[in-house]
């Protein structure tokens, strides 16, 4: 039983692997416009909406988002409080780090270690590790956090969260700029 729990366990990390070796990279978006400067966008009041849609495209949850956004050179704090439809609220307080070549690093109290992300043209990537509660037990999840600027006040986030690489679900959220 063990040896048939480890070959599965090893396939399961290959394929993920493979599979995020196969995807789209941020500087694919190298030429696009227009160009997103995450300090400048996150910076001010921003609202967002949003839903969770499981595995199987159901939509289990929707929400919305107002993010209180400030820089003080190259240190971002991004305070968001979420209203959930089923009346709960939660709050992330993200603190940013700007980097060299439009890196960025991030730390909130429900991320497991350091987030990474990366800007090229009008796309964003971050990636990190959620502490996610559900039903009284926390689970480490990963997301793959894609956002794309569209216009001077509108950008669409996409982000799939995942678990030893199966897909549980996607984050849709739609940004608007105050």
């Amino acid at each position: 039983m063990n040896t048939h729990r480890h070959a599965l366990l090893t396939l399961l990390a290959v394929s993920a692997v493979l599979a995020g070796c196969t995807g789209p990279q941020v500087s694919d978006y190298a030429q696009e416009h227009p160009t997103l400067r995450l300090d400048r966008y996150f910076d001010g009041r921003i609202l967002a909406h949003g839903i969770f849609q499981n595995r199987g495209g159901e939509v289990v949850r929707r929400f919305t988002v107002v993010m209180d956004c400030h820089w003080q050179g190259n240190q971002g704090v991004l305070d968001e409080v979420f209203s959930y439809s089923d009346g709960t609220t939660s709050r992330r307080v993200w603190r940013l780090t700007k980097h060299e070549g439009g890196r960025y690093t991030g730390r909130a109290d429900d991320v497991v270690g350091e987030a990474v992300g990366q800007e090229s043209g009008n796309a964003f990537r971050w990636g990190y590790t959620l502490r996610l509660p559900v039903d009284g037990k926390e689970y480490e999840v990963q997301f793959d956090d894609w956002m794309f600027l569209v216009d001077e006040r509108v950008m669409l986030n996409r982000a799939t969260m995942s678990k030893f690489g199966i897909t549980l679900g996607e984050v849709l959220l739609s940004f608007t700029k105050e």
